[in-house]
């Protein structure tokens, strides 16, 4: 009865008219984002945090507009994966497989709808999920020390590459680059500079704005640059879409589907450094070996479709739970919201619930509100939203930048701000060309100082005894996961990634 006096609260802070704009707005912008490919949940949000901060939102409308933007862009990221069987993000990929034979045989408008209709099921049982296990989490972080934190911490590091990932060297290197990176500016125990080189600006070290629009928004502009130069395909300019909603068999059929992948995506999106990538992959997989008795997955299947799409929706409200009640982010957009927060000076974790409840009440109603606009959003405007597919790069990409520079010089009035975004923007392009993952850099910038707070605390609690790191069950069992999720990729990781490369590539001949 509390949860539902609390979700109530929420409800009256996020009807109002700034909040519900917001939210729309949100909704909007994520889904351009999500459709045009390459940029994703992660670059849509951290090319928006400037407007948000330029607007002189508060913490809660902020929230409300960038978390809208995160469910648009997971719902548009299918847009380009249908029509041009090309995936506006990772989570997306698996979508092609069903998505663009259906388009192939007439029945794109059907898929675009049917896929609108599994993300919405996907966010809607994610939200109830959130709703239901966050507060039960924060009940077990009330246990927690500076060792059992420093456990977690670690876990975050060593589970952020997921089961999907092939090089874990790299992931390592990318955590040891942010970690690195926030030791930068006055050391809080002794007072003494570190990495400063007599630069003033550098005192309160880096500001986390500053680095994820640089990594995120200003890479993926030099990206374009170098290789997306030019005009929109040809083939988005003969886009047909035919008929907009899907028939209520097709429906009936995926309804099932739809339920199981929902429980399994949002059980992936809550496992730290799982994401959306996994949902999207396991729910499609398990569907594949539950139903395809005849064989029709990959060759326009409803059911192919609504898998990978309600997969991967789930993962993305799944990935909310462990920021919001543990603070530690379970996927990279919900890093880079925690980025925002942390800008706003509100902590995530435990006492979040309690200290500020309307923020995160405020922005449990806000996901239901924008699951909702969303749905009513995305199916008759789908016409629009395949046109944006052919605008050139050329176009969108000093949008972009605009954006970014105008924002950063907004929030902070420091010109040394943008040298140093600019900085962080040739640093991500060099590291995604030599394909370094960006989110471990983002994770260590904003961890780092708490991690190294808490190993110093634990250390000094028990008169410098390290084994206090162990020394708890609890600490023990985190220690024991970090492991397993560090270890797992590097023994599974590269068989399950042929395997999505193969029928990604099974994808591709078929068509």
């Amino acid at each position: 009865m509390d949860i539902l006096s609390a979700l109530g609260d929420g409800f009256a802070i996020a009807l109002t008219f700034e909040n519900l704009l917001l939210a729309l707005l949100g909704c909007f912008l994520g889904t351009v984002m999500g459709a045009l490919p390459g940029l994703g949940p992660s670059n849509g949000v951290a090319i928006l945090i400037p407007l948000a901060f330029t607007l002189g939102l508060g913490a809660t409308p902020s929230l409300i507009l960038l978390t809208s933007v995160y469910y648009g862009a997971m719902y548009g990221g299918r847009i380009s994966s249908i029509l041009l069987n090309i995936p506006g993000d990772e989570p997306a990929m698996m979508t092609c497989l069903d998505g663009h034979p259906m388009a192939k045989k007439g029945m794109a408008g059907e898929a675009l709808s049917l896929s609108g209709i599994a993300s919405f099921v996907g966010a809607f049982f994610a939200t109830w999920g959130l709703i239901a296990l966050a507060p039960q989490l924060v009940k077990v972080a009330l246990l927690f020390g500076p060792a059992e934190y420093f456990a977690l911490f670690a876990l975050a590091f060593m589970t952020l590459g997921g089961v999907s990932s092939t090089n874990q060297a790299k992931s390592a290197f990318a955590a040891a680059l942010g970690l690195g990176l926030a030791m930068i500016g006055v050391d809080t125990q002794t007072g003494v500079p570190r990495f400063t080189f007599g630069e003033v600006h550098l005192y309160d070290g880096l500001d986390f704005l500053v680095a994820i629009v640089g990594l995120f928004a200003l890479s993926e502009v030099l990206i374009f640059l170098e290789e997306r130069h030019g005009n929109a395909s040809a083939e988005g300019r003969k886009l047909t879409v035919g008929r907009l909603t899907p028939p209520w068999s097709m429906i009936k059929q995926c309804t099932p589907t739809m339920l199981r992948t929902s429980v399994l995506g949002f059980i992936a999106g809550v496992l730290p450094g799982a994401g959306a990538s996994l949902g999207s992959f396991i729910s499609y997989s398990m569907e594949k070996r539950l139903v395809d008795k005849e064989g029709t997955f990959g060759t326009g299947d409803p059911r192919g479709v609504a898998a990978p799409e309600t997969g991967n929706n789930a993962a993305a409200g799944g990935a909310l739970v462990p920021m919001l009640a543990l603070g530690v982010p379970g996927s990279g957009t919900t890093a880079v919201l925690l980025a925002v927060l942390l800008s706003l000076n509100i902590t995530p974790g435990p006492l979040l619930f309690t200290q500020n409840p309307d923020v995160v009440w405020g922005l449990i109603a806000a996901l239901f509100i924008a699951n909702f606009m969303l749905l009513a959003m995305n199916i008759p405007m789908v016409g629009l939203f395949t046109r944006l597919l052919m605008v050139p790069p050329r176009v969108l990409m000093p949008v972009v930048a605009m954006v970014s520079f105008v924002g950063i010089y907004g929030i902070s009035g420091s010109s040394f701000d943008l040298l140093v975004m600019i900085g962080f923007g040739v640093m991500g392009w060099v590291l995604r060309k030599l394909d370094v993952p960006l989110v471990p850099i983002i994770l260590g910038t904003l961890l780092g100082n708490s991690m190294e707070a808490n190993l110093r605390r634990a250390i000094t609690i028990d008169n410098g005894d390290w084994w206090t790191l162990v020394d708890s069950p609890l600490s023990l069992g985190l220690w024991a996961i970090a492991i397993i999720g560090f270890v797992m990729p590097i023994v599974f990781g590269r068989v399950l990634k042929n395997k999505m490369q193969r029928k990604d590539e099974e994808g591709a001949i078929s068509d």
